[in-house]
């Protein structure tokens, strides 16, 4: 629980936009909190999503599925968020055990 209570303000700063997370790490890199820094992985994972799959999306020319991604990333954004508000160390749906294998190094 102090774990928690500890990394919660890193956790949540790492959902403040792709620089959040860059902040986050660089804060996290002293204690290396577990619960932070689960919550980085999960944010950084959804912003480089985000980035990866906006473009090509953008190139559909179609609003349905621009606004079906908008939607889907607003929606594992605001699960991650809610988890580290809450102090729940829950991976977000579909994509968060991925994103915990591939940034395992932060």
């Amino acid at each position: 629980m102090n774990e928690i209570a500890q990394g919660k303000q890193i956790a949540i700063v790492s959902y403040l936009t792709l620089i959040g997370s860059v902040i986050a790490i660089f804060m996290n890199s002293e204690t290396k909190n577990s619960f932070a820094s689960f919550h980085i992985r999960q944010a950084l994972g959804i912003f480089v999503t985000f980035f990866i799959l906006g473009y090509p999306i953008g190139y559909f020319n179609s609003w349905m599925i621009t606004a079906s991604f908008w939607t889907f990333i607003f929606i594992l954004w605001l699960f991650g968020f809610m988890n580290a508000l809450n102090g729940q160390q829950k991976p977000i749906p579909l994509l968060g055990e991925f994103y915990q294998k591939i940034f395992k190094s932060l």
